[in-house]
């Protein structure tokens, strides 16, 4: 593949979605510990919620036809023949002209369809109630199954797991799960230039950035990062790091070393295995033109730019949505509306995510472009998120609406 020979971002994705069928591994595991996993199949219920007919309002357990036409001015009177108490079933079946006490919750006896709340009752004396208002059939009350019938999919596979789904899956009594394990991702950060971050760098050198920004991506998204350190710009020692990484981890992430210089190793590394294969080396996109994406093992390697906004934008639109596609799982962002401040002026061709600042000004949200030139790391820092803008648009106009997407 010739270098820079770029391609869209949505023909990068085509390009990884046709070229991987490597599978996750899937663990059970306690639900208490499930939020944030995604489900590895599908959950089937097996029981009905509720299982028994339950009263949505505290009242009076009647059959609809004996309050047919009850109104203020002529009540019906029923006989009351006692109480359901939470967790108990009835004392007794109800037959036409009676009512039982029935609190929100409390299972309907037999022949009871429907509650009367209690705002629309009068006890005349301690074996009567009066009602003063007519309800159809099923009226304030849940059906056996309505919320869950036995054989639902409650849970699908992919779906990730929140505290509510955890809820669903207690009240259907699973208190186990299966889910995808946690994607084990290697970062491996190269350069000569590059030091740790508690070193003080001599002149010339410069902290490790993207190793603590994409430890803390993956993070956040619910993966196991896994850091094999700095390597220097030198190809056995690379190789030997990358060699380790494959065997241990899903996939390898190498930040730096993807730019066309005599240096750079990345490519020479992918380029070494007997099934290794360049996939992508340049994306029409700014910032992250040079990326590069390899494979091996029928694993992903990405080489990402040094530049720590670039090497963010591209674990956003790229590496994160592969990895999500793994476990199945389609992550929907959603943009906050919002005004752009200036004029901004882009290239043809190439997509470009614009990062920003919001202020809020006059009840109105404004997006205003965080400008950094291409060796400053605090840009990304100062952004809330950024402005994805199409690769055939020219720019944006002050004024303008855009969404915005959380960095």
């Amino acid at each position: 593949m010739d270098l820079f020979n770029v391609v869209s971002v949505e023909g990068a994705k085509q390009i990884m979605e046709n070229s991987f069928n490597y599978e996750l591994d899937c663990e059970k595991i306690s639900i208490l510990e499930s939020v944030g996993r995604v489900c590895f199949e599908d959950v089937k219920a097996e029981c009905n919620i509720p299982e028994f007919k339950r009263s949505t309002v505290d009242g009076f357990a009647v059959c609809s036809r004996d309050v047919y036409g009850a109104s203020d001015a002529m009540p019906s009177m029923l006989e009351l023949k006692g109480e359901i108490f939470m967790g108990k079933v009835p004392p007794s079946d109800i037959e036409l002209g009676e009512c039982l006490n029935i609190p929100t919750g409390g299972m309907l006896p037999g022949n009871a369809d429907s509650v009367v709340m209690v705002e629309y009752t009068d006890k005349l004396d301690e074996d009567t109630v009066l009602i003063y208002s007519p309800v159809a059939m099923g009226d304030n009350v849940i059906q056996v199954g309505e919320d869950i019938s036995f054989g639902d999919i409650v849970i699908k596979k992919g779906d990730k797991l929140r505290p509510y789904e955890l809820g669903v899956l207690a009240s259907i009594g699973i208190s186990e799960v299966m889910v995808y394990k946690k994607p084990r991702v290697a970062i491996i950060s190269t350069g000569d230039e590059v030091v740790p971050c508690e070193v003080k760098p001599k002149m010339g050198k410069v902290r490790d950035i993207n190793t603590y920004l994409l430890w803390s991506l993956l993070l956040e998204d619910g993966m196991q990062p896994v850091s094999y350190g700095i390597i220097k710009d030198d190809y056995e020692a690379l190789k030997s790091t990358v060699d380790k990484a494959f065997n241990e981890c899903d996939l390898v992430l190498i930040s730096g070393g993807s730019s066309v210089g005599k240096k750079d190793q990345t490519l020479k590394v992918i380029s070494s295995y007997g099934d290794g294969e360049v996939l992508v080396h340049g994306i029409a996109v700014k910032p992250g033109k040079p990326t590069i994406i390899g494979k091996h093992k029928e694993k992903i390697i990405f080489g990402l730019p040094g530049h720590p906004l670039a090497c963010s934008v591209i674990y956003k639109i790229l590496v994160k949505n592969y990895i999500y596609s793994l476990m199945s799982y389609s992550d929907e962002s959603y943009g906050v509306s919002a005004v752009v401040s200036i004029n901004y002026h882009k290239a043809k061709g190439r997509e470009e995510y614009l990062p920003v600042e919001l202020q809020t000004t006059q009840n109105k949200i404004i997006a205003k472009p965080v400008f950094g030139k291409s060796g400053l790391i605090t840009s990304f820092s100062k952004a809330w998120g950024y402005i994805k803008i199409e690769k055939n648009v020219e720019g944006l106009k002050e004024g303008q609406v855009v969404q915005v997407y959380r960095l």
